[in-house]
């Protein structure tokens, strides 16, 4: 009888285990000691690059991850190109410049930060 019992219960137990879904990868992030890759500008969530970052590479537009939206305290920019901070508006949409190689350690207009683009996308200057 002890048999009977024992082979479902390791059945049951691979089936679970089969079942589960993986765990979701935690996202690759700079720290404020690590350089951006090359060609990228990152954006932090605190001061001085730190906090949780998301890294930007041209070319093209993207959305900024909502954990960053109009969040960014700070950005470093190591591509060779200058890109540009966007702030979608109710009846427009504003952009800030963001220089090669440029950095910010307390950047206020990261409170206003929805996407980054490699072209002012016909935004007003903000």
């Amino acid at each position: 009888m002890f048999r009977r019992l024992a082979l479902p219960a390791a059945l049951l137990a691979a089936v679970a285990a089969l079942g589960t879904a993986p765990a979701a990868a935690a996202p690759t992030v700079p720290t404020a000691a690590s350089a951006p890759a090359a060609g990228s500008v990152c954006f932090w969530t605190g001061a001085g690059q730190h906090g949780t970052s998301w890294c930007y590479t041209p070319p093209g537009y993207t959305d900024v991850p909502e954990f960053l939206h109009d969040k960014a305290a700070s950005f470093r920019s190591d591509a060779d190109t200058a890109v540009y901070a966007i702030d979608w508006a109710r009846d427009t949409c504003y952009h800030r410049l963001i220089r090669a190689h440029d950095l910010a350690d307390n950047w206020a207009w990261g409170a206003r930060l929805d996407g980054v683009s490699d072209t002012t996308m016909g935004c007003e200057v903000g």
